[in-house]
C-alpha cells in the first residue's frame, strides 16, 4: 500500500479510519460532497456502495431503487443523471485520486466486471468487497492484484476457510462479533479485520486495543480526534 495515503488519518493511530458512505452526517451519503468532506477530514479510507445501470455504468448508491421508485439496473446512465445526484464510480475515483483508499462494496453481481475495469489500474488504493463472497472470489480472478474483502454479520466457526474459499484479503465484520481471538486468527492467516459500523468512541478504543485493522464509521472526524487524544 502507498505509504503516503492517509498520513493525517487514523493509520498513525494504528488503525484505518474509514468513512462509511463518505462523511454521511455532514453531507448526503454516497455523494461527491460527502466524499470531499471525508477527504478534508483526513480519513484513511472511504467506503461506498455500487450498483450498475442498464448500459453497464457503475453508480454509487446504496439501494437498488432510487427514492422516486426507479430501478438503477433498468435505467440508462444518462436518464439516471437527470433523476438523482448519485455519482458514477468513475467520478468518485477521479475525485479521490489516491488521497485515501476506496473500498467499493459491490451490491449487485452485475456491477462487478465494470467496477473492476475502473479499479484495476488503481489497485494500490482501491479494494472490492461484498456480502456475496462469490463476487470477491471472481474479483481476484479478474484482477489478481486487487485486494478484496468478504462482508459478514455473523461469527463463522471456520473463518480461515472462508478467507481461502473467497481468496479474500480482508473480512468486514459487524463489530458485535469481533474479539481478540478472531483478530488473532485472521492475522495468523495474514488477513485483515475491518469493523463496521462503529459510532461509539469507547467501543472503537476497545477494537483498537484488540488489534483491529480498520474501523468503518459514520463519525470519522470524531473518531480521528478522540482516538488521537493523548497521542503525540
Amino acid at each position: 500500500m502507498d505509504s503516503t495515503l492517509g498520513q493525517s488519518g487514523g493509520r498513525r493511530l494504528g488503525v484505518e479510519i474509514i468513512a462509511h458512505r463518505g462523511a454521511n452526517r455532514e453531507a448526503p451519503e454516497n455523494t461527491i460532497p460527502a466524499f470531499q468532506r471525508a477527504l478534508d477530514i483526513g480519513v484513511d479510507g472511504i467506503e461506498l456502495d455500487v450498483h450498475v445501470t442498464r448500459d453497464n455504468i457503475p453508480i454509487v448508491h446504496h439501494d437498488a431503487v432510487l427514492p422516486d421508485g426507479g430501478r438503477i439496473d433498468r435505467m440508462e446512465s444518462a436518464d439516471l443523471g437527470r433523476r438523482t445526484d448519485a455519482p458514477r464510480l468513475s467520478d468518485v475515483l477521479e475525485l479521490v485520486n489516491g488521497r485515501c483508499r476506496v473500498y467499493v462494496e459491490i451490491k449487485a453481481a452485475a456491477a462487478l466486471i465494470p467496477s473492476v475495469e475502473l479499479v484495476k489500474e488503481r489497485t494500490d488504493w482501491c479494494s472490492v468487497h461484498s456480502f456475496d463472497h462469490r463476487v470477491s472470489q471472481m474479483a481476484r480472478v479478474l484482477c489478481p492484484n486487487l485486494s478484496t474483502g468478504i462482508l459478514l454479520v455473523c461469527r463463522l466457526v471456520d473463518l480461515p476457510h472462508a478467507f481461502t474459499a473467497a481468496n479474500a484479503s480482508d473480512v468486514w465484520l459487524h463489530a458485535d462479533f469481533i474479539d481478540a481471538g478472531l483478530i488473532d486468527d485472521a492475522h495468523g492467516e495474514r488477513r485483515r479485520v475491518i469493523a463496521w459500523t462503529v459510532n461509539d468512541v469507547p467501543l472503537a478504543r476497545e477494537l483498537v486495543a484488540m488489534g483491529v485493522d480498520g474501523i468503518c464509521t459514520d463519525i470519522p472526524g470524531a473518531l480521528l480526534a478522540r482516538l488521537g487524544e493523548g497521542k503525540s
